[in-house]
């Protein structure tokens, strides 16, 4: 509840933010870093943590909100969310405590995990690493060279997730470009795959922790709402970005209240 409503009132700062795509991810965000992730807020630097890698960097506000939350910045500092004065941009950046990489130019984070979980592997450290990719950034072909990649030099210490909300800025996934089978494709690149709720701790917990297949990297098809949380704006292409003006706000606060 309480990363959902700093998402909000980020939106309902200056310049908005994508509140639609951070309500989706919220959940598995908050599973990582509360269920899974290995990781030291006072040394977000620390050589044993595991890797997270935001590839749908749009969602910017919901992971600036779990690290404040799981203690890596004051929640205060949300409110600087992109003052050209702050560190807190629109899309991450490495200024930010427990940030690896700046990303949201999309369909480039599971390349950088790949490479992460590589590094990893070849100093023989047990770093699992892991990476959140949005399903329209999917229709980017660096994904899928990524995704060979990783296979072919079975990094099993690799997990990516995908944010399944099935809605991009311009409309429904599937009527831009078609994405189903998507598991089976992923089968077909040599990844072990399991199709989770994503909203659901119960099954995204389990799932995340469970110890890989060895010589496979593994994804997570997490079955998302866009805008989760928020009646209103659940399922609505309108929810991508918005800036929330007082009333939007105050409504969509009292909406998430009621619902979770």
């Amino acid at each position: 509840m309480a990363v959902r409503e700093h998402v909000l009132r980020i939106g309902a700062g200056a310049i908005g933010t994508h509140v639609g795509g951070s309500l989706s991810a919220t959940d598995i965000l908050v599973a990582l870093y509360f269920g899974v992730l290995r990781v030291r807020p006072a040394d977000p630097g620390w050589p044993g943590r595991d890797h997270f890698v935001l590839s749908k960097g749009h969602a910017s506000a919901a992971l600036y909100a779990t690290l404040a939350e799981r203690g890596f910045l004051a929640v205060s500092e949300l409110d600087t969310y992109g003052c050209a004065t702050g560190r807190l941009m629109a899309h991450p950046t490495p200024a930010v405590p427990g940030v690896e990489f700046a990303t949201g130019s999309l369909g480039h984070g599971l390349s950088l995990a790949t490479g992460l979980a590589l590094a990893a592997r070849r100093a023989g450290r047990p770093n699992r690493v892991f990476t959140l990719m949005g399903d329209g950034e999917l229709q980017e072909g660096s994904v899928w060279e990524a995704a060979m990649a990783a296979a072919h030099l079975e990094l099993d210490n690799l997990t990516a997730v995908v944010d399944r909300n099935r809605l991009q800025i311009s409309g429904p996934t599937e009527d831009r470009m078609r994405l189903e089978p998507l598991a089976d494709k992923w089968r077909a690149f040599g990844w072990q795959v399991a199709e989770v709720n994503g909203h659901d701790f119960a099954e995204l917990v389990p799932a995340l922790r469970s110890a890989p297949v060895p010589g496979r990297p593994t994804v997570l098809i997490a079955d998302t709402v866009k805008g989760r949380g928020v009646r209103h704006l659940e399922h609505r292409r309108q929810s991508h970005f918005a800036k929330l003006g007082e009333a939007a706000y105050e409504r969509a606060l009292a909406a998430l209240r009621a619902t979770l």
